[in-house]
C-alpha cells in the first residue's frame, strides 16, 4: 500500500505543526522508539538547541489520515498555493447552518492563528458554500 504524508515549508514547523493538529484533530507525532520524550531523542542524536525547530509533524490518532511533515525553509511564502486542503468542517449540511457551522470551525480556528481571507456563499444547485482561510503562515485552505 502506498501512504501519503503532506509537507509543508514554513518557517516555525512547531507553530504549524499546532495549528493543523487542531485543525484536523491530529496530535504531534511521536518520539522513536526507545524514548520518552523529543528532547531525549534529539539530545541522543546531538541535534543541537538551535536545530530543534527545524521540523515537526503530526499524526491522525485513528491512524486513517495522511502524516502532514513540516519543515523550516529560508524563503517566506511568495505566492498563492496552486494546491490546498478543503476540510471538511460542515459535511451533510446546507444553507446557513452549514455556513454558520463553517463560522463556528473558522472562529476556533483564528483564536489559533489562522485567517479568514473570504465567505463563499451558498449557490445552489453545486456550490454548498464554503470559507477560504490561511494558516498562521500563510497557506490558504478551505472550510468546507
Amino acid at each position: 500500500m502506498t501512504e501519503v504524508q503532506i509537507t509543508f515549508d514554513c518557517a516555525d514547523p512547531a507553530r504549524l505543526a499546532a495549528f493543523w493538529a487542531e485543525v484536523l484533530g491530529y496530535q504531534l507525532d511521536s518520539p522513536p522508539p526507545g524514548f520518552a520524550t523529543w528532547d531525549e531523542a534529539l539530545d541522543a542524536l546531538g541535534v543541537p538547541t538551535e536545530h530543534r525547530n527545524d521540523r515537526s509533524a503530526v499524526v491522525d490518532p485513528e491512524g486513517k489520515g495522511p502524516r502532514l511533515f513540516f519543515q523550516k525553509v529560508p524563503e517566506a511564502k511568495q505566492v498563492k498555493n496552486r494546491l490546498h486542503l478543503d476540510v471538511r468542517a460542515a459535511p451533510g449540511l446546507q444553507g446557513e447552518e452549514r455556513m454558520a457551522a463553517l463560522e463556528a470551525a473558522a472562529e476556533r480556528l483564528i483564536a489559533h492563528g489562522g485567517t479568514q481571507l473570504r465567505r463563499h456563499e451558498p449557490a445552489p444547485p453545486l456550490e454548498f458554500g464554503h470559507l477560504m482561510m490561511a494558516d498562521p503562515e500563510g497557506n490558504e485552505f478551505c472550510l468546507d
